[in-house]
Parts: C-alpha cells; structure tokens; sequence
C-alpha cells in the first residue's frame, strides 16, 4: 500500500552497500523505512534520508515489516538549527524526548506540539522556553501530570503560596513547611505553559530569572518523577551553561 506521510528522521543505520534503514517519527508513531540506494551522490533520497530531516515521504507501507521509501521532499530543512550548536543540542534533545513519549498517548498531539516546538525554534523564538513548554505538556502522557488545580496537600484552592517538584505542585500557606519559595510568576507562567497552544504562540517576553526558574523546577520535578534519564539533556545543559 502506498502512503504518505511527514516526519522527521530520528535515526539511520547503514543497511547493504548504498541504503539505510530509516527510523522516522511520525503522528502515527515510529515507521521503520528502507531507504534504497540513498547513499549514491545522485540519488534523489539522498537528502530526504539524512537524520533530523523533517519532510513527506512517500512510502509502500508495511504495518508488521520495513516499509520501502518511495520519494521525498524537504518540508522544512531546519537551517537556522542546523548551523547552530545550542540549537543543534536542543532540536536533538527534543526528539530524544519525544522518542519516549510518543509510544504513552495521542500520538498525534504529541507529534503536532513536537513539530510546532521545532518550528518555533526555527523561527527564532526562545528554545529554553519551547523546551520546557513542550516538557511540562509530556508529563501528562508520562503519566505524572503537575497539579495545578489545587494544594497537593490539603486540596485548597486558596492562598496558595508556592509549588514544589517533590509534592508534585501547589503549596498553600497552612500546609507550608520548608519547600522552595517560587515567584507568583513563575507559578502563573508554569500553568500557562501547560495550556498555551505552540502552534499560536507569536512571541515569547518573560525575564531570564524566571525563565531560569521553571527551567530548574522542571529538571527536578523530571528527575524526581518521570524515571526518565536522557543522554542529549546533559549535552544541552552544557551548552546552556556555556
């Protein structure tokens, strides 16, 4: 059956003597390809089956085996990430990420909000803020979603004073012990990164220090409750720092 779809390619392995085999992620999930031939200098899938390319392909579909890529063209090449290192690291770490989660929920929501993340980045807007954007949305899939609705203790909706990644999300001043007290913007910018919609988001105006913030409570909330341990995160966190 032939089929199109768009994805971006996660992964290659050198498969014979000029093709590969293409691991590519998708709204459906991740589809194995064959990509024959492609490591011949003109051949048409040369460029279309690089890592980290995100384009439609054209495949004959095989749902239990390797499918055959057929043709391809570039949706978008990524070219202002690609020239970047940080950018580079981020794009990478993204994927990485959404490797994981893709298999736990709607993969079609979780591949839209990972395009969209990209694209964003592409376009120049703040990449730690995408980051932890998308991050705060995958908890749900993870199965470890932050509450934002009430004290994680006591279930008042009312004077609430912080939020802590240890408890899992609002403080409210009588159940207050020694958790990190966090700037009311950075508790109200945290529930808006859950419910903003990527694909509309036109520009991004929030301080470095919170900013900075909510990129700490979310590595230590992930840490604390996911399980999830990522090679590339360590890499960009580097970068971040350098």
């Amino acid at each position: 059956m032939i089929k199109t779809i768009k994805g971006v390619v996660i992964s290659e392995t050198p498969y014979k003597e000029s093709s590969k085999i293409l691991n590519i992620l998708t709204n459906e999930g991740i589809i194995g390809v064959i990509s024959k031939g492609c490591k011949n200098i003109k051949s048409p899938l040369r460029i279309v089956s690089n890592k980290l390319t995100y384009a439609e392909y054209i495949i004959y579909y095989h749902e239990d085996s390797l499918s055959t890529l057929k043709e391809g063209s570039i949706i978008n090449n990524l070219s202002n990430i690609k020239t970047n290192l940080t950018l580079i690291s981020y794009l990478i770490y993204l994927t990485d990420l959404t490797k994981q989660v893709i298999s736990e929920g709607n993969k079609e929501v979780i591949f839209e909000d990972y395009i969209n993340t990209i694209l964003k980045i592409e376009e120049g807007l703040n990449p730690l803020i995408l980051t932890n954007i998308l991050e705060v949305k995958y908890l749900d899939y993870l199965g470890a979603p932050i509450n934002f609705n009430s004290c994680v203790k006591c279930g008042n909706d009312k004077d609430i004073v912080t939020i802590s990644s240890i408890e899992g999300g609002y403080i409210c001043k009588n159940c207050y012990t020694n958790e990190i007290i966090y700037d009311s913007k950075v508790i109200k910018m945290l529930k808006m990164y859950y419910l903003v919609d990527i694909k509309t988001i036109k520009e991004l105006k929030i301080s470095d220090s919170v900013i900075n913030s909510i990129n700490e409570f979310l590595t230590d909330y992930y840490d604390t409750y996911t399980g999830i341990y990522i090679k590339s995160k360590s890499f960009l966190n580097k970068q971040i720092e350098y």
